[in-house]
């Protein structure tokens, strides 16, 4: 087959438009803090401090986040917490502070958790509980604050970091998506830090890092050591102070911070890397079973390809769209002015139902492009969100002999019409098709697009109001123009393993990094290939590098290999319906690794309390090995490339061209609010057909 699959310079112009205007809209809708039933019925508690430390290493991020509840008034309280989800994010810790004693959670089936949290409330005893609200929340809850006291918690979450193009990035989620009606009815967060807020950042990179960047929140603090270590802080001191550091201005009746802007931090590595492998390990016994984070970053050998196409608009007019739309017409205008004269468009809407505004496509001249940009301005958004009927649509009529694109715009939350997973898995594997996914907003059904983005081979992307992303348009759009890897498989000989994850790693993009996590035994020389299909034709890469028979300094990696596993088994419930061998495996998964699941919960009583109900410690000592491994790795920077003896790749690292946007600094784009919120995934589905073709 012919090369068909091309997209023409106007994409990139085309994305970059529909963002920028996003710069616009108003402030988000909602934020992590401590709830209160809406009607008043019970008195605020207070944040008094947040403290927030994130440890950035070896492929993978350990935040921390200590907090003081206070309770200001005459009888004693719960304080119930909630955190947006962070991607892909494993709780590890949930620990409470009694009688002035940190007090390591431990982790029950939900249920039985739930059962321990409740009966020390009734007692009046302390306590504590972190649940999971399936891809939404981290719901945290703390018996009793007392009257006019306060409570000290502790989160320790882990997920894996990548990088993309050499830039990484990490979010601390802390806006809420305000799509729930339902919630925002019941509750009423409170999001202000009346005290004290300190966000601290540790990057330790294996490679140079030559920039560092938080584009939301250009005071924060970026100091380097050297190019491997790179500090971030943020927090509340106020600017003016004597030698003392007491503050030479009148104290702000103002909170020292609010919850409700993601803090974004990119770094950018240093050029001219080459393609890699590294490898990272925990074996502490040398006769035992090891863990293993395999890291393959491929070099920019993927052809460029170009030419032009039809475009297909999905919009999203539900009523969570209200106060966004107009911005979002916008977007849709510019992108519409960019399309070349032979190109041709389709416009699809849909609330409760789908429409076809278009009849048809319609060849972008501008008399129809300015004609169909108004009609798409006057629609005011209203009613709820049947994302199935505006794929469903989309995916109709399109014409076979022509590359087509489809740009969806909603919320990703589906509440109207067909909701279940495997009926969207379905409806696209009736045709050839790639999906490309931008998870705006932490409220997003991150799990049920990345199903998609799975299903036909694409990739998807978290993206926050808080992010640089002009930038995150240009990784996107550079996967877009080139060829990929399609098929990929990982092979490891000389070496027993089992249990990778993923099992089947699909499609790798122009700038992505395949990230494998495994278990191994012994050690000693492995030879190690990568398989995958290139416009149609095999390739393979090759290198051979040593397991290590022990190893000590990443005990983090059992709890996000266990993670990763998890979510592959609510992947399977989600597709395939409810079954209780997966929901048990989850479970057993969620108690051997101690890690907080949709199945199990973290629960925190007195020492004696635990004796008595003759719950394990497992935690409490898994906890205290990690502390100390954190510690020990901080003070070791090493690079944990193991291909240098016969490196995988011959070529270096893709880098994006210009890089203007990224390039150092503490600057900020123009304000990213609401509109990212309700544009909660940007997607672009292309017939596997040709872009197969093109690679």
């Amino acid at each position: 087959m012919i090369n068909r699959m091309h997209f023409h310079p106007w994409l990139n112009a085309t994305l970059f438009s529909l963002c920028a205007v996003f710069s616009l809209a108003a402030a988000p809708a909602g934020a992590a803090g401590l709830l209160t039933p809406a009607d008043g019925s019970l008195p605020a508690l207070e944040i008094r401090t947040q403290q927030v430390d994130v440890l950035i290493q070896d492929g993978y991020a350990v935040t921390t986040v200590e907090q003081t509840f206070h309770n200001p008034h005459a009888r004693d309280l719960e304080a119930t917490y909630r955190f947006p989800v962070p991607e892909h994010g494993a709780v590890a810790e949930f620990t409470v502070w009694i009688d002035g004693k940190p007090v390591v959670g431990e982790v029950l089936e939900k249920a039985a958790a739930r059962q321990v949290y409740a009966d020390q409330r009734a007692l009046g005893q302390d306590a504590g509980l972190a649940e999971k609200d399936d891809y939404r929340y981290f719901d945290i809850h703390v018996t009793p604050v007392r009257a006019g006291m306060d409570t000290r918690t502790r989160l320790v979450y882990l997920q894996p970091t990548r990088v993309d193009h050499g830039i990484g990035r990490y979010v601390y989620p802390l806006e809420e998506g305000g799509v729930d009606d339902q919630q925002l009815a019941f509750w009423t967060a409170q999001e202000a830090v009346t005290e004290r807020f300190e966000f601290n950042l540790k990057l330790r990179s294996g490679y140079p890092v030559e920039a560092l960047r938080l584009p939301a929140h250009p005071a924060a603090s970026i100091s380097r050591a050297d190019p491997q270590r790179w500090d971030v802080l943020l927090d509340n001191s106020p600017v003016d102070a004597d030698e003392q550091g007491a503050a030479l201005t009148a104290p702000s009746t103002e909170p020292a911070f609010r919850l409700n802007q993601d803090i974004v931090v990119y770094w950018r590595l240093a050029q001219d890397l080459p393609g890699s492998v590294d490898l990272v390990t925990y074996k502490p016994d040398a006769a035992g079973r090891g863990t293993f984070l395999l890291t393959l970053t491929p070099g920019d050998d993927l052809a460029a390809v170009e030419t032009g196409a039809d475009w297909l608009f999905v919009l999203d007019i539900s009523g969570s769209m209200q106060g966004k739309y107009a911005t979002l017409a916008e977007g849709v205008r510019q992108a519409l002015g960019r399309m070349r004269t032979d190109d041709r468009f389709r416009i699809v809407t849909f609330n409760n139902h789908a429409r076809e505004l278009t009849n048809g496509f319609v060849t972008a001249t501008p008399e129809h492009v300015q004609d169909w940009t108004a009609r798409v301005a006057a629609i005011r958004p209203a009613g709820g969100t049947n994302l199935y009927s505006g794929l469903d649509l989309a995916l109709r009529h399109s014409d076979a002999d022509r590359p087509t694109g489809i740009l969806l715009v909603t919320d990703g939350v589906a509440n109207v019409g067909e909701t279940r997973q495997r009926a969207f898995i379905e409806r696209l594997n009736q045709q050839d098709l790639r999906l490309f996914s931008f998870i705006m907003g932490n409220s997003a059904n991150r799990p049920l697009l990345e199903a998609l983005t799975r299903a036909s081979n694409g990739f998807a992307r978290g993206v926050s109001n808080s992010d640089d992303i002009v930038g995150e348009i240009l990784t996107a759009t550079s996967k877009l123009t080139h060829a990929a890897m399609h098929g990929v498989q990982v092979e490891i000989d000389g070496v027993r393993t089992a249990d990778l994850t993923p099992a089947h790693p699909g499609s790798l993009y122009r700038g992505q990094q395949l990230m494998l996590l495994g278990h191994y035994w012994g050690g000693g020389e492995a030879d190690v290939t990568l398989k995958a299909q290139v416009s149609g034709a095999p390739i393979a890469y090759q290198t051979r590098f040593a397991f290590p028979e022990q190893s000590r300094l990443n005990p983090e990696l059992e709890r996000l290999w266990a993670y990763d596993r998890i979510l592959n088994l609510q992947q399977e419930l989600a597709d395939f319906g409810v079954d209780a061998d997966i929901q048990r495996a989850i479970v057993d998964l969620g108690v051997e690794y101690d890690l907080v699941t949709d199945y199990t919960s973290m629960v925190v009583v007195r020492d004696e309390v635990f004796q008595s109900l003759g719950i394990d410690r497992g935690n409490s000592k898994r906890v205290e090995a990690e502390r100390n491994a954190r510690a020990e790795r901080e003070q070791k920077v090493q690079q944990r490339r193991v291909d240098q003896q016969q490196p995988m790749f011959s070529g270096k690292q893709p880098r994006l061209s210009g890089g203007g946007n990224r390039s150092g600094g503490g600057g900020a784009l123009p304000g990213w609010q609401v509109l990212l919120m309700a544009a909660a995934a940007l997607a672009i589905l292309i017939r596997r057909r040709f872009l197969s073709a093109a690679g």
